[in-house]
């Protein structure tokens, strides 16, 4: 796990504002199991993957210590919970952050995509169809290691 990658998508400033607007975990009644992902990890992982406009196949998961499916599983739960509203609403109230402009609302963009993509299909389908409507960008086939921190995320 990298933490400078975890600081340089989920910094501080930012964390500080999202920590308490994400829903409470879901207490498991029987217990046991694995632990749960720490919220901040997952959160820098989704926010790379939209933040450079890949897809959940293209997830360096060793560098944020995050499995595609739990991003992919996190981020439907968040965005079912109304978060990155939220979020949108309190980065406007603390106007000045020095966040990327456009982060939020990609993300808020692709959360509304999603749901639309949810709400007009009736069965699973195949695993590619899946792919296909849960994906942040597009192209599956070539991993992604994310950029150094001299580097912004759409450089190629």
């Amino acid at each position: 796990m990298d933490e400078d990658a975890i600081t340089r998508w989920a910094p501080d400033s930012l964390w500080e504002v999202v920590a308490p607007l994400i829903p409470a975990t879901p207490v498991r009644p029987q217990g046991g199991g694995r632990r749960r992902v720490d919220d901040r990890r997952v959160l820098a992982a989704v926010l790379y993957l939209t933040g450079a406009g890949h897809s959940w196949w293209k997830l360096p998961e060793s560098t944020f210590g995050v499995t595609r499916a739990t991003a992919h599983r996190r981020f439907t739960e968040w965005t079912a919970a109304g978060l990155w509203s939220q979020l949108h609403e309190a980065v406007l109230a603390r106007a000045g952050a020095d966040w990327p402009p456009g982060l939020v609302d990609s993300i808020a963009t692709q959360a509304a995509k999603e749901e639309a993509a949810r709400a007009g299909r009736t069965g699973r389908g195949s695993r590619s169809d899946r792919a296909r409507t849960t994906s942040v960008g597009s192209d599956r086939d070539n991993p992604v290691v994310p950029p150094t921190p001299n580097e912004t995320p759409n450089e190629t």
